[in-house]
């Protein structure tokens, strides 16, 4: 009968506290989670690494492993580093089955915990400051990545709604843009009483204290309401979500190699207008949904899948009909010769149009 041990991915940090906050959550896990042995392993700036807690596994029977990423959101270590780390391993060690979760990701219970931790700073603060008078500030990580940038956003956008906040703005730590000093003093000049700032990030680490600088700076140069408040695993909800992705069904299982074959390029490069699926993926499938008058969203059969040419009226010959003649589209006398056009979408009733020039009759 296989073991089966849980892996539990971070990312690593210079700054103790996050390692200490990173490996409390470990603990956390192993304590909801007695029926498996469950170790954790960083992929940079701290020790152990993931191929410690992975041998660690294997020397005590393990023969399948599910591994989680510690990580918020699904950009390049991921989608890259990780999954390199533990396709390296069990190329080595192919007794060894390793089943890669997801990323925590936009979660309830996560919004849940960032909502109670700008509700506390809110509280320390002293709630004489309107809600619409105030501005919610998210700060993330940063990544190449635009689906893991755009996640920040949402998650700054849906804090801003159930707040009831007057404005909400983003910016992030690094690597993208708006950098945090630049987005703060954007959003200084617009006019709220109070600004909070949020670092939507895990664990407190060197970047969280960075932002942290910035906002002193800024708000040195603009004297006014400014409220910081700490990671989300301050709060009690990042171990649950942690169990749910490494326990959860197969869509939050799949090895490392799909993830890092699959998911990575595709939206990607259509965001860029680059590269087409292979021949051999099929064609996401059309939904029925259309709007009238857009051509690329309808069959080339259909009637609306592109507005009819200009008509060619053909007025009666004579002379006094060789030059250009205007009429409706809704009238067609003088226009015997010509049929009536398909309606289109593009063209309402009493729309001019010019008709083609008539040559002499020879």
């Amino acid at each position: 009968m296989s073991k089966t041990g849980v892996m539990v991915c971070g990312h690593g940090s210079r700054d103790v506290q996050a390692v200490s906050e990173f490996d409390s959550v470990a603990r956390g896990i192993r304590d909801r989670l007695p029926q498996y042995e469950v170790e954790s392993g960083f992929l940079e700036f701290a020790r152990p690494v993931i191929r410690d807690g992975l041998d660690r596994l294997r020397t005590r029977g393990h023969t399948r492993i599910l591994a989680v990423p510690g990580m918020l959101f699904a950009a390049g270590h991921a989608k890259n580093d990780i999954p390199s780390v533990l396709n390296t391993y069990q190329a080595q060690y192919p007794e060894v089955a390793i089943d890669y979760g997801r990323e925590l990701a936009i979660d309830s219970k996560l919004l849940g915990a960032a909502a109670a931790r700008i509700e506390e700073a809110l509280v320390q603060a002293g709630d004489t400051v309107p809600r619409h008078e105030t501005l919610l500030m998210v700060v993330g990580r940063g990544a190449s990545d635009p689906d893991a940038n755009s996640n920040v956003a949402k998650v700054m956008r849906m804090l801003w709604e159930g707040f009831g906040f007057g404005w909400g703005e983003t910016c992030y730590s690094g690597v993208t843009f708006p950098l945090v000093e630049p987005g703060l003093e954007h959003a200084a000049r617009l006019g709220y009483r109070r600004i909070v700032v949020f670092p939507y990030f895990l664990f407190t680490g060197v970047l969280v204290k960075r932002i942290y600088e910035h906002t002193d700076r800024v708000a040195a140069q603009h004297p006014g309401d400014r409220v910081r408040q700490g990671a989300v695993s301050q709060g009690p909800s990042a171990g649950p979500r942690f169990l749910r992705r490494a326990g959860g069904g197969d869509a939050d299982r799949r090895k490392p190699d799909e993830l890092q074959a699959v998911q990575i390029p595709r939206a990607h490069h259509r965001l860029r207008g680059g590269s087409r699926p292979a021949a051999s993926q099929s064609p996401p499938p059309r939904g029925r949904h259309r709007h009238r008058g857009d051509a690329r969203s309808w069959p080339s059969s259909s009637p609306w899948a592109r507005p009819p040419p200009l008509s060619t009226c053909r007025p009666p010959a004579g002379p006094a009909h060789a030059e250009e003649k205007p009429c409706l589209a809704s009238s067609f006398e003088g226009c015997a010769a010509s049929p009536p056009p398909q309606p289109s979408p593009t063209r309402g009733e009493g729309v001019r149009k010019r008709c083609g020039p008539r040559h002499p009759p020879p």
